[in-house]
């Protein structure tokens, strides 16, 4: 399996933080390409502003709309491997469908800290091979209004 990674680097000017959800990074399944599933295996975000005290909540959601952000390519790890079937979309102006109650990740962060997470095996978060369906990162803070940088590495 082709392994690829896709951040908020990856496309597009990074959003400014609000008090209500922002979508960093997302991976799509779309019927423009070969629908495939995907098993994301390990995300990394942090802000790369000027360090204070503030929280965020930090989520991981299933989409089913792809929305308006900037077309992020992901990289193949493997220099030889072939491009990816799923499609990365970056640093969204307007938010994409979130399916409720459905939450993926959920956590408190503090933006003096980076977060990583790794699936156990066997524990990947897996985009389904459906027309626009994916899956994102998403973010908020009640005090920190500067942008933050995510990357999702994942595999199909």
């Amino acid at each position: 399996m082709a392994r690829y990674t896709v951040g908020t680097g990856h496309g597009g000017t990074p959003q400014a933080m609000t008090t209500t959800y922002k979508t960093l990074v997302s991976v799509t399944a779309l019927t423009a390409n070969v629908v495939r599933r995907g098993w994301i295996y390990d995300i990394m975000v942090g802000a790369d502003g000027t360090p204070a005290d503030n929280a965020m909540t930090f989520k991981v959601d299933r989409q089913t709309s792809a929305s308006t952000g900037s077309a992020a390519v992901p990289s193949p790890i493997d220099g030889g491997d072939a491009a990816a079937t799923l499609v990365g979309t970056a640093n969204y102006t307007i938010e994409p469908t979130v399916t409720a109650a459905k939450q993926l990740i959920e956590l408190g962060m503090n933006q003096r800290a980076s977060y990583r997470w790794v699936a156990a095996p066997g524990g990947e978060l897996v985009v389904p091979a459906t027309d626009v369906a994916g899956i994102g990162a998403r973010i908020k803070s009640p005090g920190y209004t500067g942008t933050m940088v995510c990357t999702l590495q994942f595999w199909e």
